[in-house]
């Protein structure tokens, strides 16, 4: 059932090329939703990001796809711009998905002169974090958001597991986390409701960026209670799930989305 067909809902996905984030695009898109897409990719990538970009189009919905720095100032606001005209008066967006990866996994002690830094700090936090807030308000500002809307993010246990080499995605994770809680009570007079999906160990690029994540995966497959990884279609659903009328009163929270990996 195409529950979102006809109802003018768009579905803005930051970071929707890989992982999470296209799953989630794709999901939506099945069930009707319109999809815009803002991802950095370099060129070399181009190819097999269109190939999944078509399969998203072939659900039928409008479609439109961004290759932009989503951090930088002027390009968020150009994004905006273009938007609001294709939109024009009668189209909304229903769900912002938050799936950005963009950090720093540098140990804090090492050997060589490649140690976790202040830098890596703020450039993290602000990616992975902040700019949650800065993308929620320049779509409210631009009155683009529906009347129920839904600010959905990827957190993961690094927010209360010191994991080696992951402190600053994990000051990020739990600042996202702080962002999250505070949109869903200063926007709730406005219909926005926002939480924070914890995945479970996901076997995506990001994943694969993490020193020593082979020893994630076989810790995880012993650890977790159905005895597989979280995959992105899982999380996927949940974000669907987020997106129902019935989900209308969920606002403000972290949802473990990891098949009971967080009960051990």
């Amino acid at each position: 059932m195409k529950e979102f067909k006809d109802k003018n809902y768009w579905a803005l996905i930051l970071g929707g090329s890989s992982g999470l984030g296209l799953a989630s695009a794709k999901k939506l898109a099945r069930h009707g939703m319109n999809i815009c897409i803002v991802h950095r990719n370099p060129r070399m990538q181009e190819d097999i990001i269109l190939k999944e970009f078509e399969t998203i189009k072939q659900e039928g919905v409008q479609f439109k796809s961004f290759n932009s720095d989503a951090f930088n100032t002027d390009k968020r606001n150009m994004i905006i711009q273009e938007l609001k005209s294709l939109f024009g008066d009668n189209q909304k967006i229903k769900t912002m998905v938050h799936s950005v990866a963009k950090g720093n996994l540098k140990p804090m002690v090492s050997d060589d002169n490649n140690e976790l830094k202040h830098d890596d700090f703020a450039l993290t936090i602000q990616a992975m974090g902040i700019s949650l807030y800065d993308w929620v308000k320049v779509v409210f500002e631009a009155n683009l958001f529906a009347e129920d809307s839904r600010i959905i993010s990827f957190t993961s246990e690094g927010n209360s597991k010191a994991w080696k080499n992951y402190a600053a995605v994990s000051a990020a994770k739990v600042t996202l986390e702080a962002i999250t809680r505070n949109i869903a009570l200063e926007f709730a007079p406005f219909g926005i409701k926002a939480n924070c999906i914890q995945a479970g160990v996901t076997d995506t690029e990001s994943l694969r960026m993490i020193p020593g994540h082979e020893q994630i995966i076989k810790y995880t497959l012993k650890r977790n209670p159905n005895k597989r990884l979280t995959i992105p279609e899982d999380v996927a659903n949940a974000v669907y799930l987020l997106n129902k009328d019935e989900a209308s009163w969920i606002t403000g929270t972290i949802i473990p989305v990891d098949g009971g990996e967080h009960l051990s």
